[in-house]
């Protein structure tokens, strides 16, 4: 059964696609002012340079020989991997005795979404010459621990959210008590899950990557992004570096551990560890970013959660410190930053993570 909806990667796109790379930091684009972008009128006319007839059919045979080239096929590619993680993390959580512990944790973590973390490490891995086998417990685990980080985020205490992925949330169903249980479950069976399902890879390359998921999500990672997150809301003072800090740490540190653990597990050199770390970064970010504008800008339908909840919980938003075309450029350059990253790899196995970068900055909800 397939869980992915990637019909809103057709739609329009939330940033601008046709603009070319480049890295600029946060603090010298905000203190830039508007960039105003100049796009020529499709009615004006283009005067052709004089060329020779030997240029002409270069530039023919060049059109051509582009044609032929075989295009990635992002919605497929995410589709077949998708179901590769929804059948291993089927087979990993089965239901079994406690029965109402089981049923809440499979309640969540098989609810759909469209496993981009999962994915980002399996791409990771096969990237740097791994196999999707190596990576396929730690994709699992990784995903776990969103689906944990999802049940928590939507209790009463915290977000108090009733949607999740267009169903009622776990404790709404299962009640607050098992909600909590089956957050903590999931939590240590991923840690589980890597150090015993995890095959062709060596002890010391299991261990680091166990490490690096540890610190991702403690209280150096989601927990302190988390944490810092709750207690700005209703501040009037909180700013962009106390923003982007509970997004680095509450959105991408995931992003990245899922990328990282890919890349380690895969037999990746320090450096390209290094590499694909900053473009999780990026990317983790950007995923925020994009996140904020969506709340503001799609209906709870379109979403699949509940829209406008952080207006309503007065919590500090991109949209709201640079407004909504500033948060797109912001998009637009965490997107390029993200590429860049890429550029030294086989571009052919970089397809996968280039085009999740795409998707992310582009989705619909």
């Amino acid at each position: 059964m397939t869980y992915v909806n990637l019909g809103s990667w057709f739609q329009t796109s939330i940033i601008n696609k046709d603009t070319g790379p480049r890295s600029i930091p946060i603090s010298k684009f905000l203190s830039s002012g508007s960039i105003s972008l100049k796009i020529p009128s499709l009615h004006q006319k283009q005067r052709k340079p004089m060329s020779s007839i030997c240029a002409v059919l270069a530039k023919e045979e060049t059109l051509q020989e582009d044609q032929r080239k075989p295009t990635f096929d992002f919605k497929s590619y995410m589709l077949q991997k998708a179901n590769s993680v929804n059948k291993a993390l089927d087979a990993a959580v089965s239901l079994k005795e406690p029965a109402k512990i089981h049923e809440s944790m499979r309640y969540s973590l098989l609810a759909g979404g469209k496993r981009v973390r999962p994915v980002l490490c399996l791409a990771a891995c096969d990237l740097v010459g791994g196999s999707e086998s190596m990576a396929l417990p730690a994709a699992c685990a990784v995903e776990m621990i969103h689906t944990m980080s999802l049940m928590h985020d939507d209790l009463p205490c915290m977000d108090n959210d009733d949607l999740r992925r267009g169903k009622p949330t776990n404790h709404i169903v299962f009640g607050e008590d098992v909600a909590v249980l089956a957050g903590d479950a999931l939590l240590s069976f991923a840690f589980e899950h890597i150090a015993v399902s995890t095959i062709h890879v060596s002890p010391l390359r299991i261990v680091r990557a166990i490490g690096e998921l540890a610190k991702a999500i403690g209280a150096e990672g989601l927990v302190a992004g988390q944490v810092v997150d709750i207690c700005s809301e209703g501040l009037s003072e909180v700013g962009l570096e106390q923003l982007e800090f509970i997004h680095v740490h509450k959105t991408a540190k995931l992003l990245e551990g899922a990328v990282v653990l890919g890349a380690i597990l895969g037999g990746g050199t320090d450096e390209e560890v290094e590499k694909l770390r900053n473009y999780a970064r990026s990317i983790g970010l950007l995923f925020q970013v994009v996140d904020d504008i969506l709340d503001v800008t799609k209906s709870s339908q379109e979403l699949g959660k509940t829209a406008g909840k952080d207006l309503v919980a007065d919590k500090v938003t991109y949209p709201r410190l640079m407004g909504i075309e500033k948060s797109r450029e912001f998009a637009e350059r965490l997107l390029n930053e993200a590429k860049d990253m890429l550029s030294g790899f086989n571009q052919e196995k970089a397809a996968p993570l280039i085009a999740l970068a795409n998707y992310i900055a582009y989705r619909q909800n």
